[in-house]
């Protein structure tokens, strides 16, 4: 089942106001937990896992910042 428009909308803005953040934490605090690697290998870390977080939500933001594709046509000649 295709999520509508609108709701592939709330929930891209809820993936990103709530979800990134608390991914952001966690992220940093697992690759705290061991030894700091050489800065070269950090970046590449962080690089990795900012790439693999939104690979599970490409459906979701495929589109949102278009308009509605159901939306009337809107009437702009004035």
């Amino acid at each position: 089942m295709a999520l509508s428009y609108k709701t592939r909308r709330k929930l891209s803005l809820l993936i990103l106001l709530v979800g990134l953040p608390l991914y952001i934490v966690v992220a940093v605090n697992v690759v705290g937990l061991f030894d700091r690697p050489p800065i070269w290998l950090e970046l590449l870390i962080y690089v990795g896992l900012g790439i693999l977080w939104a690979l599970p939500f490409k459906a979701v933001f495929k589109g949102v910042g278009q308009e509605d594709p159901d939306a009337p046509p809107r009437n702009d000649t004035e």
